[in-house]
């Protein structure tokens, strides 16, 4: 396994994943946008924006390089120059409130001295859903698939990367967790996986390849159920929060900044329209306060 065959398999990903989603929509067709960057590599950004199901979606490819800022050095405690990190992030908003938000990402980062000798390497990523309203059927159906996906490389994969998922989507100022998790891992390696580097990179490719049946079959359960008003404004709302965990906590979003990322690429996670709402209460009994009352860690959805 080398970089440049983990570049192309993350390519070939992005492909699979956005022909499935127009399929799926029927309407909405990704715009790519190719651009380069400043201290080196580049990416393609794809859009699809007002489709039947989709309202902002992404679905971008990565591949950078370059000087290793002094603050990845640190956070990584490395000595190391320079670095490639290649991956694929995707983040959708639908436009009905039943429909879940999604956001998955797979990526692969290197390092190397100042003679180009390679250092620290490791595969990270993962899948989280955030439902406006809670569905537990809907739950159970997505956490069973990434069980799946993580039982074929190792049992304790599943268990681990969800306990992480879960402390991760956390909003601390908001004391509830982002949505109903999913897993997410970083940092793999042989040495704390059993694997071999192809098997691991076997595993991040099958973890981007659960998204697309998974998402597809959440859109199409759920995409035809009307709503209200009161509704729509919950979805904005819940839209809030995950900016906020976007801006404030996302170790991705950071990355991105710290390495003079393309910047309408690495904010393509916000949702095109948000609210505010001051001291806003639930209605006792409804919908939103049983949502909310799933926002928390260690629930077991299989």
């Amino acid at each position: 396994m080398n970089k440049e065959e983990v570049l192309e398999k993350y390519k070939l990903l992005q492909d699979r994943i956005c022909n499935a989603l127009e399929v799926c929509d029927g309407k909405g067709k990704f715009q790519e946008e190719s651009w380069n960057r400043d201290g080196g590599g580049g990416g393609r950004t794809r859009i699809l924006q007002e489709g039947n199901v989709i309202e902002k979606g992404g679905v971008n490819f990565s591949a950078v390089h370059g000087e290793l800022p002094n603050a990845i050095k640190k956070a990584f405690n490395t000595n190391d120059e320079e670095f490639f990190a290649t991956g694929v992030s995707i983040v959708i908003h639908p436009n009905n409130p039943h429909v879940p938000i999604i956001h998955m990402n797979v990526r692969y980062f290197e390092t190397f001295d100042g003679n180009g000798n390679a250092g620290l390497k490791w595969f990270g990523g993962g899948i989280d859903l955030t439902p406006h309203y809670i569905i537990k059927e809907d739950a159970q159906f997505f956490h069973q698939a990434l069980k799946n996906t993580c039982d074929q490389f190792n049992a304790s994969f599943y268990p681990d990367f969800k306990k992480r998922a879960d402390s991760y989507f956390f909003i601390k100022h908001r004391n509830e967790t982002r949505g109903i998790g999913g897993i997410f891992y970083d940092r793999l390696q042989p040495e704390n996986t059993g694997l071999s580097w192809d098997d691991i990179l076997a595993f991040s490719i099958a973890v981007g390849d659960t998204f697309a049946p998974v998402y597809t079959e959440l859109m199409n359960r759920n995409r035809n159920k009307s709503y209200t008003e009161q509704e729509q404004n919950w979805q904005y709302m819940r839209r809030s929060r995950y900016t906020e965990f976007n801006l404030v906590y996302d170790a991705g979003t950071k990355f991105g900044l710290e390495t003079n990322g393309r910047i309408e690429s690495i904010l393509m996670s916000l949702p095109p329209t948000a609210k505010w709402i001051y001291n806003y209460e639930p209605t006792e009994g409804s919908a939103e306060q049983e949502t909310l009352s799933l926002l928390k860690m260690g629930i077991d959805w299989v």
